[in-house]
């Protein structure tokens, strides 16, 4: 007579047949029901069991769906064999640790001056909801699929836009949309002819997609002027990323000379250097009018590919950046992505298409540039309140949402670093961007952001590094 081991309960408030269910498979994966085995009739088991065949039934087809039982012809049901993981016994069983302790909670953060701080209270809300309102009411079709460059009408709005105020030169076909810098250059590493060099100090980030993706990277030396040139020819690399606008972190703009110099160095070899063109925080000069884009400089058959971004001029959570390639890759590109689906939202690429095409986007970046500047103004006026003249010195102020301050007989960037996390201060230093491992000197450089903070606050701000640059002197003499 076949048994089970569990009993069924009719008012625990699971169907019986899942109990059964659970009952016989438990059984057949420790082995107590062996492979092999002939499966009691539903009718017999049933009347064991005292259920009905059909609560037996559904128990049996789900074990034969999952594979335990097979139903053979005029025969019944068999256990089919187990494919359990093998046990060791022989293997002793880890010890078991104590309890990790509770860290200790790290003070709250008071005074945001991260690089990456935007505020969203600037964010255009009452435009974007009604533009976005209208397209999902009257335009059902962006439900779809859509381009894997990212909608046309979107495209053509960002060629025009770029060529307005970048000078970009090239077409909608040129540009392609995704979910952000990290995926745009991703998609772009592969077709890249060879070893990329990199600015540093520089984007950490940049260099860790590309060399995730296969692309070999080396890091040179940004001067006054930028990206060295000079030490681009002698690195053997076949691409470069910069970011010419705004040096990130240093704030340094290259001149036109520099650019110049640089496309001279990319048209030596045609079809086989490239230049990446970021053009990071371009949107906000404060004082005087921006250099034109590389790209512009090279043209639409120009080695350049133009990379930019929505994060800072809207939000990072629109996730909204864009690629302008050179048309010699184009080909190269459709035939490894054309069958990609597209990363945004189609309202949203919609919604900005007509943010950017009905004159919204341009107003809301000066008004955007009236608040920043008025940040940066106070940020530095606090600065120089707080330290004496030849104690700090301030540079990166003309472009961008950060700033950089250079301390005279600075501490050690470590005791920095503790005493600003120690008075709720969130900060970078120069140093942190440094990606070859300190063959330079970047200490004592404060990279501070003014994006996330209110006018209101920076007097503080202020006299709290004040307090920082203290307690870190305090602590490396002690030391």
């Amino acid at each position: 007579m076949f048994h089970l081991t569990t009993a069924l309960d009719a008012a625990s408030g699971v169907p019986l047949y899942e109990q059964l269910y659970e009952s016989l498979a438990a059984e057949m994966r420790s082995g107590a029901i062996p492979a092999g085995t002939r499966m009691p009739g539903k009718r017999r088991l049933a009347a064991e069991l005292s259920v009905s065949v059909n609560t037996v039934d559904a128990a049996y087809q789900i074990l034969a769906t999952e594979g335990y039982m097979e139903p053979r012809e005029r025969s019944g049901f068999y256990v089919q064999e187990y494919l359990a993981l093998p046990t060791r016994p022989e293997e002793v069983p880890p010890p078991v640790s104590a309890a990790p302790q509770p860290e200790a909670a790290e003070p709250p953060v008071r005074f945001d001056l991260s690089t990456r701080g935007v505020d969203p209270g600037l964010f255009p809300f009452r435009t974007w909801a009604r533009l976005q309102k209208e397209l999902l009411y009257s335009s059902p079709q962006l439900l779809t699929h859509g381009d894997a460059q990212g909608d046309v009408e979107l495209r053509q709005a960002l060629a025009d836009y770029l060529e307005e105020y970048r000078g970009v030169r090239c077409t909608a076909e040129q540009v392609v949309v995704g979910a952000g810098m990290e995926y745009l250059l991703s998609l772009l590493a592969p077709l890249l002819p060879g070893k990329t060099a990199v600015e540093n100090p520089g984007y950490q980030r940049a260099k860790q997609v590309l060399e995730n993706n296969g692309v070999a990277c080396c890091c040179l030396p940004v001067d006054a002027d930028g990206l060295s040139v000079e030490a681009l020819s002698g690195s053997g690399a076949a691409v470069c990323y910069v970011t010419p606008s705004h040096q990130f972190p240093t704030g340094v703009t290259m001149p036109a000379g520099r650019r110049t110099e640089l496309l001279h160095w990319a048209s030596r070899c045609p079809g086989q250097r490239y230049i990446i063109e970021d053009d990071y925080d371009s949107e906000f000069r404060f004082d005087t009018r921006p250099l034109p884009s590389l790209q512009g400089m090279a043209g639409a058959d120009g080695p350049v590919v133009y990379l930019s971004t929505c994060s800072r001029s809207l939000a990072p959570g629109i996730r909204i950046a864009y690629m302008v390639l050179p048309r010699q890759l184009l080909p190269a590109w459709r035939a490894k992505y054309r069958i990609y689906s597209g990363t945004v939202s189609r309202f949203e690429q919609q919604t900005l298409a007509r943010f950017i095409r009905e004159g919204y986007f341009t107003r809301h970046l000066a008004r955007e540039r009236v608040a920043y500047k008025a940040r940066r103004d106070a940020l530095a006026a606090s600065l120089r309140a707080a330290f004496a003249p030849d104690e700090l010195t301030l540079t990166g102020l003309h472009t961008g949402l950060h700033l950089l301050a250079r301390l005279k007989n600075a501490p050690p960037d470590a005791a920095l670093h503790a005493a600003a996390k120690a008075q709720g201060v969130a900060l970078s230093l120069l140093s942190d961007y440094d990606l070859t491992g300190g063959e330079q000197d970047f200490s004592g450089t404060f990279v501070l952001g003014y994006g996330s903070l209110s006018e209101a606050s920076f007097p503080e701000a202020g006299e709290t590094l004040r307090k920082v640059c203290t307690a870190a002197w305090e602590a490396s003499v002690t030391v």
